[in-house]
């Protein structure tokens, strides 16, 4: 490592392939500090249906990130890229490497290269849009943006209204496509970064989404979802897991089909996660039954 070099090393990759315990394996050999970017792990209501690390785990090593905030919060990725790096000067100051872990790219872009700028718009398109939304569907919105601005349709989370809303809003406000104001030049970090990423063959990578979503339920997901059912219009609980649930709940499907729902979707989230990190070529991939040892002495290259 070259003298006084900080060293960020961000875990990657879709949802259940094994970051979690792979950060923690990394942070023990370093004798250091984990940050969490999952945007829904932030909330202290969402514990199973985000797959938040288990009691063990948080004790092993300091997490940061981890339900610390509550879903009746306005938290975004602005918000979270300020708090990050006030915390990462803070952990520097004790530890020459910290270990990052998400699999939010948005959000580990924001800490690593800086939050695009977008322009400030005027709020009532926003508050058009949520009519829009509820008279008319996300289908609505979905088709809206397709033909604003193909380059977004592309690659957003499109079963996402919050994504669809932001999105939206830039190019009315603007008259401008949502993504020309993505990937401007980015801010200088002191930091240097490495990115390590799990993959797996499609098929195994589906088989642990389906698992980990029967043991969601086996350790009371539903119960989970009920309680935060009158809540459900907030903008955290527009998730993968609940959603599902809460139509089940409004007696729109039954609960096997709602857990159907959520496999699928999820899924689709994983692929949607590994097309977002395919676009990086800086990322050392690896198969997730790598050990860490391996991962470790190839990390060692690139210090």
């Amino acid at each position: 490592m070259k003298p006084s070099q900080k060293t960020l090393i961000t875990v990657l990759g879709p949802t259940a392939i094994g970051k979690t315990s792979l950060s923690i394996e990394l942070a023990k050999h370093y004798n250091t500090e984990i940050i969490s970017c999952d945007s829904r792990q932030f909330y202290k209501e969402m514990r199973i249906g985000t797959a938040v690390p288990e009691p063990h785990e948080l004790e092993a090593i300091p997490h940061h990130f981890i339900q610390n905030r509550s879903i009746f919060e306005d938290y975004n990725v602005g918000d979270f890229e300020k708090d990050a790096l006030l915390l990462l000067e803070d952990l520097f100051q004790k530890n020459d490497v910290v270990i990052m872990v998400g699999g939010s790219g948005l959000y580990v872009d924001a800490v690593l290269r800086g939050f695009d700028e977008f322009p400030k718009v005027d709020p009532e398109i926003r508050k058009n849009l949520q009519v829009q939304l509820e008279k008319e569907g996300i289908e609505s919105l979905q088709q809206q943006l397709k033909t604003l601005d193909i380059d977004t349709y592309q690659s957003i989370a499109l079963d996402n209204p919050q994504r669809l809303t932001r999105a939206l809003e830039i190019c009315i406000g603007s008259g401008q496509p949502y993504s020309s104001f993505k990937n401007k030049a980015k801010k200088r970090r002191n930091f240097q970064s490495i990115k390590v990423g799990l993959k797996g063959e499609r098929q195994k990578i589906y088989d642990r989404i389906n698992l980990r979503v029967d043991m969601m339920v086996k350790e009371g997901l539903i119960g989970e979802a009920k309680k935060l059912y009158p809540h459900k219009n907030l903008n955290a609980l527009q998730t993968v897991g609940y959603r599902e649930l809460f139509s089940f709940f409004n007696g729109d499907i039954t609960e096997d089909f709602a857990i159907e729902e959520i496999k699928k979707n999820t899924r689709r989230f994983a692929k949607r996660q590994l097309t977002w990190f395919r676009k990086d070529e800086t990322i050392l991939w690896f198969d997730f039954k790598t050990t860490p040892q391996t991962i470790i002495e190839s990390i060692k290259e690139k210090l």
